[in-house]
């Protein structure tokens, strides 16, 4: 049996591994994909995408506007009825294809996505399989996009069936970038949708790698567009064009609000994957160092910067202190450190924007009240680039800031409760409904709390483990629609009902 590679080895082959790919990307630039070109903006401007690691300069970047957008919509829109008409066992096997090439580049999208955007290798090595993953599971479900149901009723036949909506636009968010662009993509796809997708401008690396990708295992020019730039000037042209027929978004909550705003004119469907202030709840009957794991890893892995992280521990005060106790000796042992390092499990935030707001956060926890039980301030971090400190603020009341607002970032809120209604009434006094995590080994408990929780999808005893053919996603601010199975085909289909007469029923006669 092969021995594993020492951390030490590893992390000077990613680096090893990284350093010609940016290179090439520093020399090459990144463009749009419209029509099967890599093409400049129309205006020639661009912009720099940095490293959090170190603050260089990744690459210059087309910045997308309103002509580019047109352009790419148009393509989408060309190839949409061809695109359509495809039979479902060739676009499986072209699915298959970009699968395959995802799996023989994941190693690159690792490392480029960990220097992009911050997030730790041991993370970003299985992000990769993960959006595979994606396009495998969508790709098999080809042949099942336009399954319907059959509703007979006394003189008719009645069937429903699905079909494509349309081109779409798909806006992604600047976490996990790679995984979570596939996650709208390849169902959208393997709906019949010719998409435009418009990636964050603080991670447009790994898109462009995945519109390569798509050209190269044979998918026709137009059936996926990429154009990079700022939401304002090509997002905000994406959410209006004529041509896109429903928007898909991950990202902030006022995003999603002004969006839909933006896409009333011309009735566009949307699905939103939005914020979450999301609650981890711990009874004291529960298995507390499985839940102390899940705990820690639903906070701060990914850097804290994902919509599922359990950023509000619900504490049972009979154990409350016992299990603080503990929660903060595994909080001050994390490691924060360089990106491609396999052993670190913090990395720097996305961009100092996004720093300055975490940091801002401990500030309002002491004025809040609340205690910096761990953190607290930055931290210097190899690169000096983007690194904060995993933070724990204890003694938090449920109106206070801390506990009400989605910081993202490694940022932990405890607050304790006495039973189980005051932790329901707890979790729920919130604007935001994405997850819930709930630690008991009372199951009655476990179902009466599941179904109390104002919340689009609840963990009883794990963290967030996804499988693909359930439903994702929120309620309240949380967002609109689910992604998963069918779920996807819901919002990428229209349903057409068609009734067949047996020739029996009575037709009124008018006019004799």
């Amino acid at each position: 049996m092969d021995k594993p590679t020492p951390k030490a080895d590893l992390f000077q082959a990613n680096r090893d591994r990284v350093a010609p790919l940016l290179k090439t990307l520093r020399a090459d630039g990144i463009g749009h994909m419209i029509d099967g070109k890599f093409v400049a903006s129309i205006s020639g401007e661009t912009f720099e995408t940095k490293s959090p690691v170190d603050g260089a300069v990744l690459a210059s970047v087309a910045r997308g506007h309103a002509e580019d957008i047109d352009a790419a919509a148009t393509a989408a829109a060309l190839a949409f009825k061809s695109w359509r008409d495809i039979g479902p066992a060739m676009r499986r096997k072209l699915l298959h294809r970009v699968a395959d090439a995802i799996e023989d580049n994941a190693e690159d999208i690792a490392v480029l996505e960990c220097i992009d955007t911050g997030q730790a290798y041991r993370f970003m090595a299985k992000a990769a399989i993960r959006a595979a993953e994606n396009f495998r599971f969508f790709a098999d479900k080809c042949a099942e996009a336009r399954d319907g149901l059959n509703t007979p009723s006394e003189e008719h036949w009645n069937i429903s069936t699905r079909v494509p909506i349309g081109p779409v636009g798909v806006i992604t968010p600047w976490n996990t970038p790679f995984m979570l662009s596939t996650w709208k993509i390849a169902p959208a796809l393997a709906a019949g949708c010719t998409v435009v997708h418009k990636p964050a401008e603080w991670s447009p690396v790994t898109a462009s790698i995945l519109a390569k990708l798509v050209k190269e295992a044979g998918l026709p020019d137009g059936v996926l567009n990429t154009v990079h730039g700022f939401g304002e000037e090509a997002g905000k042209a994406l959410t209006e064009h004529p041509a896109i027929k429903a928007i898909g978004f991950v990202g902030e909550s006022a995003t999603g609000s002004a969006i839909m705003m933006q896409g009333a004119p011309t009735l566009k469907r949307v699905h939103f994957e939005l914020g979450g202030k999301n609650p981890v709840i711990v009874f004291d009957d529960a298995d507390l160092d499985r839940a102390l794991d899940a705990v820690v890893f639903m906070i701060y892995s990914l850097n804290g910067e994902r919509c599922t992280s359990s950023s509000r521990l619900l504490i049972q005060q009979s154990i409350a202190e016992q299990f603080v106790e503990k929660l903060t000796a595994r909080v001050k042992a994390l490691k924060v450190g360089h990106p491609l390092d396999p052993s670190t499990e913090i990395g720097p935030l996305i961009h100092e924007r996004h720093l300055a707001k975490v940091c801002s956060y401990f500030d309002v926890a002491r004025q809040d009240g609340a205690t910096i039980a761990v953190g607290g301030k930055a931290h210097e971090g190899p690169g000096g680039g983007h690194y904060v400190e995993p933070t724990l603020v204890t003694g938090a009341q449920g109106k206070m800031r801390v506990a009400q607002e989605e910081v993202f970032g490694p940022f932990l809120t405890v607050l304790s409760f006495k039973d189980e209604a005051d932790a329901i009434e707890i979790a729920n006094d919130i604007r935001y409904g994405l997850t819930g995590y709930v630690w008991t080994n009372d199951m009655g408990r476990a179902l009466r709390v599941a179904d109390a929780l104002e919340a689009g999808m609840i963990w009883l005893n794990s963290e967030n483990v996804r499988h693909l053919p359930t439903p994702f996603g929120g309620m309240k601010a949380s967002g609109i629609g689910r992604d998963g199975g069918d779920y996807s085909f819901d919002f990428y289909m229209e349903t057409k009902h068609v009734s067949l007469a047996r020739g029996t029923h009575k037709i009124q006669k008018l006019g004799i």
